[in-house]
Order: C-alpha cells, then sequence, then structure tokens
C-alpha cells in the first residue's frame, strides 16, 4: 500500500510571482513553467527541500497526499487558478504518505541551499500573504524621489507607499508584489513583481501606515538588449496621489534579530540596499536603547553616482555603521566589487563571525553569492574558524541570510 501513496508537491497560483527562483534552485530539474504557472513534476520531485528556503512568497512549500496514481500531472496544474482541496484518503493513509515522504526525502546539501531556512531566534513575528493576485490592496503613492545622481545612468527611486486605514505589517527584510496594470503578451493580466521594503517596521514616516521601496528603472537585460521592464517604468513614472495593487507580504526567515547585542553585517549591490536601509533605521531609531551591536555594510555599485542613498549614507554617524564602499565602474581605477572590500577587512569581518550574535545579510544579483561567501571563508581564517562547520552553524542557527535574483 505504501508504494501506492505519494506527499505530492505542488505551487500555489495565488501566492506564486513567478520569479522564477524555484525552478533555478531545484537540483533534479523537477520544476518548469509555462506563461501562466510555475508547476512541479510529481514523477521527477525527490522532495529534498532544496527550494522551500529561497521561495521569497512562500508559494512553493504546498503538498497534498494523493494516490500516487491520481497525482496531478503539470498540463492539470498549468490550467490551476489555487490549488485543489485536499482529497480524503482516510486518516491511517494520510499519515502514511507523510510518513513515506519523510522517510524518502534526502538530505539537502549544504551548497544547494547556501543560506539559513529559518529567521534569527529573536525575530518578531513576521505576517505573510495577507493579500493575494485575487484580493489585492490599493495603495497611495505619497512619494517618488530619485536617489541616484541626476547624471547617472541608473534611475533608481524611492517611492513611498500608504495604506491608509488599512493594516499592512510588515518587518525589516520582508518584500511585496506590485501589480502592474494591463496584460502580458497573451493577454493574461501581469504577474506581480516583487519588491524588497526599504523602510522599517513602524513606516517611512514613523507611526504611519506607510512604507517605501528602493526601485531601479529597468531598461536593458543582463546581456545590455534593450526592454523596458513592465513594473520598473510603472512604478518610476508614478505620481504623488496614484493608486498601486499591491499583494503580500512577503518573507519569513530575512528578518533581522531584537536581542541586545545583536551585530549586522550587511552585503549589498544597488537596489538590494533595500533591506539593509530598513534594518539600520530600525536600528538608527532606536539608538540608545540597548538593542543593537556592530553594524557593517559592504555596499557596491558601477560608481559612486549610481549608488543609491549616498548622500544619507555619508551623513550617518561613523560611530554607528562602519560602512565600506565597492565601485567596479570608476575611471582609471581598477574594478572593485564587495566582496574584495571584504577582503580588505578580512581581519574585522572574521571578529565578528567569530561572534556568536552576529547576523549575517545578502541582498543583490545571484552573481555575487559564490565572490561573497569566499570572502566569508577567507575571513574565517584570520581567526583560524574552519569555515565548513561554521558556514553549517551559520545556516542551522538562523545567522546567514541571501536573497539573490
Amino acid at each position: 500500500m505504501n508504494a501506492e501513496l505519494l506527499r505530492q508537491h505542488l505551487i500555489d497560483p495565488e501566492v506564486c510571482i513567478r520569479c522564477n527562483t524555484c525552478e533555478e534552485t531545484c537540483p533534479v530539474g523537477a520544476i518548469t513553467h509555462d506563461s501562466r504557472n510555475y508547476v512541479v513534476m510529481a514523477d521527477k520531485c525527490k522532495a529534498c527541500l532544496a527550494c522551500i528556503s529561497p521561495c521569497p512568497t512562500g508559494a512553493i512549500d504546498n503538498w497534498r497526499n494523493v494516490l500516487r496514481a491520481d497525482a496531478y500531472g503539470i498540463d492539470d496544474q498549468f490550467g490551476w487558478d489555487e490549488l485543489p482541496a485536499e482529497k480524503s484518503l482516510g486518516l491511517e493513509v494520510a499519515a502514511t504518505a507523510a510518513e513515506v515522504a519523510a522517510e524518502d526525502a534526502p538530505p539537502v546539501p549544504a551548497a544547494a541551499v547556501p543560506g539559513s531556512a529559518v529567521p534569527p531566534w529573536s525575530a518578531s513575528h513576521p505576517y505573510v500573504n495577507l493579500y493575494t493576485h485575487r484580493a489585492p490592496i490599493a495603495a497611495t503613492v505619497m512619494g517618488n524621489f530619485r536617489v541616484t545622481d541626476a547624471a547617472a545612468e541608473s534611475d533608481t527611486r524611492h517611492i513611498v507607499l500608504d495604506f491608509g486605514g488599512t493594516p499592512f505589517p510588515v518587518l525589516e527584510g520582508q518584500s511585496i508584489g506590485i501589480l502592474p496594470p494591463g496584460d502580458d503578451e497573451d493577454g493574461r493580466p501581469h504577474h506581480a513583481r516583487q519588491y524588497s521594503i526599504a523602510s522599517p517596521r513602524d513606516g517611512e514616516r514613523p507611526g504611519y501606515n506607510n512604507l517605501s521601496l528602493t526601485v531601479k528603472r529597468v531598461t536593458a537585460d543582463h546581456q545590455g538588449k534593450p526592454v523596458r521592464g513592465v513594473c520598473s517604468n510603472y512604478l518610476c513614472d508614478l505620481k504623488k496621489g496614484d493608486k498601486v495593487q499591491v499583494i503580500g507580504p512577503f518573507g519569513n526567515t530575512f528578518l533581522m534579530p531584537n536581542h541586545p547585542g545583536s551585530s549586522l553585517l550587511m552585503v549589498c549591490t544597488g537596489t538590494g540596499s533595500a533591506p539593509m536601509r530598513a534594518m539600520t533605521e530600525r536600528r538608527r531609531r532606536r539608538r540608545g536603547k540597548g538593542e543593537g551591536g556592530k553594524l557593517m555594510l559592504f555596499f557596491g555599485a558601477r560608481s559612486q553616482a549610481e549608488l543609491p542613498y549616498f548622500g544619507p549614507l555619508m551623513n550617518l554617524p561613523k560611530d554607528f555603521i562602519d560602512i565600506n564602499f565597492a565601485f567596479s565602474r570608476t575611471p582609471g581605477e581598477p574594478r572593485r566589487y564587495v566582496q574584495d572590500a571584504m577582503r580588505s577587512r578580512a581581519a574585522d569581518v572574521g571578529a565578528m563571525l567569530e561572534d556568536p550574535n552576529t547576523f549575517i545579510y545578502v541582498c543583490g544579483l545571484r552573481g555575487m553569492e559564490e565572490g561573497v561567501l569566499d570572502a566569508l571563508r577567507h575571513a574565517a581564517a584570520t581567526r583560524a574558524l574552519e569555515w565548513d562547520g561554521l558556514h553549517a552553524r551559520l545556516r542551522q542557527e538562523g545567522r546567514l541570510h541571501l536573497e539573490t535574483y
């Protein structure tokens, strides 16, 4: 009987924002997509859970107990607008299916999930998926400000959204989805695009039900070919008073600790600065209340002019945060990336790694992951710390968080 049972892995189409993270992460190629949905192929999925932690919305973490012969095929899943209800297989059968899945699931290699799958132990409780594609919330634009130099090629905006009297609780490190108006090339409404929140939990303006985003206008793809980002251009062109459809919030692991003495080591590039700004501002507002330890930031951009929030960062007290910039396209100077800046401060980074109250956050393009992890390994060596064991502890203890795209 056990061989006929399956705890089938499914993706919730109401919550999924089609970011492709799951498909890129899956080590066995069990996830695919069409223009409508991302789906899991039952005959390929090994239930290794490698895709669970990287998913920003939690859409990937859904399961149904089914008879193996009745498993949902990908054609069925491509047509869904919502997950099917749980089928009643009887208590004994359902329990057995869960046991079979647990026995069959292989361990997840550390290399497959380099960051933590759990939040810091002292993080506040996050609320997630309060608003969905079918039932979004309307926010009002309260401000849209350019945060890169006017002469820079990169047009990055700081956008403030207000939710009025409708609750929208968020924490630093969470994200939201924006539903751009209009239809895609197949005539379907555009899917949501995900943006990290750039303001602390008490709002961009303290005490108000608002939040901010850091949005770069997309005019070219990663190969430099001209392209007009559907949602980024929509957001960057918004005016004060415009209405925006929002879903979420998302994220239950990339959260900051709250306990006294906890230190933050933050590494980011470009708009990956959004959650770092939120965490830094949270600590700035609570400075003197005995909550925070050391703050250290490594921030990379093509040039100083293209680095968001450069002016405000320079106004932060030096005894509050240790800021290190890395510019990769400064004329007449060698290319320098965040991992290079980290290596130049290896002894100081190593000292933070040695402190069990240090929590590490990395946000930016996925290509930075390997270099940053190598820089952490190098820093650990300056304190005679064995990196593989330390890396495993950081992941298990919710102290190493990566959000890359």
